[in-house]
């Protein structure tokens, strides 16, 4: 797909990965939607930086661990950019909490905004992306998807969700949309992580080192610009930390 002069919607745009992946999309000339939350500081320098490479970009916020935001993202995004030719559902959140701590409300809020949001966007967005004839949807899953770890029980399901999402989503969707998805692995660490946890995944990961956003970023516009045949698909961006 040609991305010059074609809309793309990033969800958690404002910042870390999303914000990569949005300036990855705008070097090959594609306009881009930046959603965000809370970070409308953070949105607005994100929309200048991807104006400054002559592009058009705009920022909607949202909460998306409600529905109606989720709704009325997609509907204006769809309204003010003509037609979304690209969807990435970037934004999540990561919520850590011991398993004899976990309540209801941390299973609502993990699995609201990092399964039924994409799926949302996908199901409003896709539908149009097929009456137009073609579309890309990048959902960002997590290699903990195929392979939980311990504290992280919801959001693991969650991710686990968005990678059956993608296949089920590719098959609905086509020929005329593609779906696929992409799982990192170990890149930014949460802040407040300790340099002794980092120094232990760096070893547990076989290319010995953390990855980057760009890593990301690169493998969307991929998705995005290059991958014509492929659809259902998950791509593990790890640095092989699945198969150690």
């Amino acid at each position: 797909m040609e991305l010059r002069g074609r809309w793309a919607l990033v969800t958690g745009a404002a910042k870390r990965v999303g914000r990569s992946i949005a300036l990855a999309l705008a070097e090959r000339g594609a306009n881009v939607v930046v959603h965000y939350h809370t970070s409308t500081a953070a949105a607005a320098e994100t929309v200048g930086a991807l104006e400054a490479l002559g592009v058009r970009a705009f920022a909607l916020g949202g909460d998306l661990s409600r529905s109606t935001e989720v709704e009325r993202l997609a509907g204006e995004a769809e309204a003010r950019s003509g037609g979304l030719a690209v969807l990435v559902n970037s934004a999540a959140n990561y919520l850590r909490v011991p398993f004899d701590h976990l309540t209801e409300a941390v299973w609502d809020a993990s699995l609201d905004t990092n399964l039924k949001a994409p799926f949302l966007l996908s199901w409003s967005v896709g539908r149009a992306m097929r009456a137009r004839g073609a579309g890309r949807i990048i959902n960002i899953a997590d290699w903990a998807g195929e392979r939980p770890y311990r504290d992280y029980l919801p959001y693991c399901v969650s991710k686990a969700g968005v990678i059956c999402l993608t296949k089920a989503l590719a098959k609905e969707l086509a020929p005329e949309v593609t779906v696929n998805a992409i799982a990192p692995g170990p890149v930014m660490p949460p802040e407040d992580m300790g340099e002794a946890e980092r120094q232990a995944i760096v070893r547990a990961t076989p290319l010995r080192r953390l990855g980057s956003p760009e890593d990301i970023a690169r493998c969307v516009r991929f998705l995005a610009e290059e991958a014509d045949f492929t659809t259902g698909s998950t791509y593990y961006v790890d640095g092989g930390r699945l198969i150690a």
